[in-house]
């Protein structure tokens, strides 16, 4: 049956008020509204607190290194493009370590759901900037205040040509729901911008915050069609905009791999070895 189990062996062991919780629920709500069996479903994790739910969710997954969880997402798919394959992944993981893995995916336009942890730290290490840290911050690793401005990683996607980008805050559930089935649904790279809480490492940031510094892209009248406005709203400071940045139709990398046209690599006839034609191509 279609169905998560109602108990698992392991409970969260997130900080309360930590907005892990309120992405994992609406991962859950997602899978089940789909109506695709869930072990058609593959989570790749990160390290960090995001990468701690590869422990409370009864899906497929792989646990890869830290900064490194797109590059095995992008060959689960390829290997069995019927799967939806969702990359769980934090701040400094993909904006960070795996920035360049997160630019060149986005070129290729793979089919994978990229949902970002995005509490402007490295949480698990207690509290580091990251690479979406404020300018002037003071962290543990900045004790008199960042320096760098932070990164734009929405304004990025836009200019790197991924085919969904959105973001969302983990406190609203049913939004954030609706959007990741979206993103799953969308055929290409689709990039979820999670806003979350870190109640310890970051208590400035707290729910009042949010819904002071934050607006929804359908309030002001945003078409998602429109790649140079996309970009413009992604660049705004004041009112961070929430909601759906950008979209289009474009075929995903799988669809253009000619070996992948008959049957998916995993379903490949593997008996037959044909040497001679594969050495011509390269005469």
């Amino acid at each position: 049956m279609n169905q998560l189990p109602t108990k698992y062996p392991y409970l969260p062991t997130w900080c309360p008020g930590c907005g892990n919780f309120g992405i994992m629920n609406a991962i859950k709500m997602a899978i089940l509204k789909s109506g695709i069996p869930r072990e058609k479903f593959v989570v790749v994790y990160d390290i960090g607190c995001a990468g701690n739910m590869a422990d409370f969710l009864d899906l497929y997954g792989f646990h890869g290194l830290h900064g490194r969880a797109l590059p095995p997402a992008a060959g689960i798919k390829l290997a069995n493009h019927d799967l939806k394959v969702i990359v769980v992944i934090g701040d400094g993981g993909c904006y960070g370590e795996g920035a360049t893995h997160f630019i060149n995916l986005m070129r290729g336009n793979h089919d994978i759901t990229v949902l970002v942890h995005d509490n402007h730290r490295y949480s698990l290490t207690t509290g580091q900037m990251s690479p979406t840290t404020d300018q002037g911050t003071k962290t543990k690793s900045t004790p008199e205040g960042a320096l760098e401005v932070p990164m734009k990683p929405l304004a990025l996607a836009v200019s790197n040509h991924a085919t969904f980008i959105a973001r969302e805050f983990s406190g609203n559930i049913p939004q954030l729901s609706m959007r990741i089935g979206q993103a799953i649904a969308h055929e290409g790279f689709s990039l979820i911008d999670t806003l979350q809480i870190c109640s310890v490492y970051n208590p400035t940031q707290d729910l009042k915050w949010y819904k002071e510094h934050t607006v929804g892209l359908e309030m002001i009248g945003h078409d998602p069609s429109d790649k140079a406005a996309a970009w413009a709203r992604a660049m705004e400071e004041d009112k961070l905009p929430v909601g759906l940045f950008y979209q289009e139709k474009r075929p995903a990398y799988h669809q253009l791999v000619s070996e992948l046209q008959s049957a998916t690599l995993l379903n490949h006839d593997k008996s037959v070895v044909k040497m001679d034609e594969l050495l011509n191509e390269y005469r």
